[in-house]
């Protein structure tokens, strides 16, 4: 929730600033029609603003991503039970490791705290 939060603020904070730009883009297109200059002005910000809400919204997934299967083997202890294991977590990323490694909840918080 707090990583959440901080991008909503990050995303406000990036809202107001896209104000000066569209209001300098409309100033200057004042004399043409008033739903032109919004369109142009519209379009000049999304050319900008897209670029940094793509960093807003990529910044640190902190939340990490596990697979759960039931009935597995588990890599370290050899228990049959239900198995997780670490897909994704800020730089790690297992999403296409083609011999998946689950374990046992014991071993997986085990192997977690290294």
């Amino acid at each position: 929730m707090k990583n959440f939060l901080k991008k909503y603020l990050l995303y406000i904070i990036r809202w107001q600033l896209s104000t000066p730009v569209l209001a300098i883009v409309l100033i200057v297109l004042a004399t043409t029609n008033k739903w032109t200059a919004t369109i142009v002005a519209n379009f000049i910000g999304a050319l900008i603003f897209f670029w940094i809400d793509r960093l807003i919204f990529k910044l640190n997934h902190s939340n990490p991503l596990w697979e759960v299967k039931n009935n597995i083997k588990c890599y370290d202890c050899g228990k049959e039970c239900r198995g997780y294991r670490l897909v994704k977590y800020k730089k790690y990323d297992r999403l296409n490791d083609i011999n998946p490694q689950f374990r046992c909840e014991t071993c997986s918080i085990k192997k977690s705290e290294k």
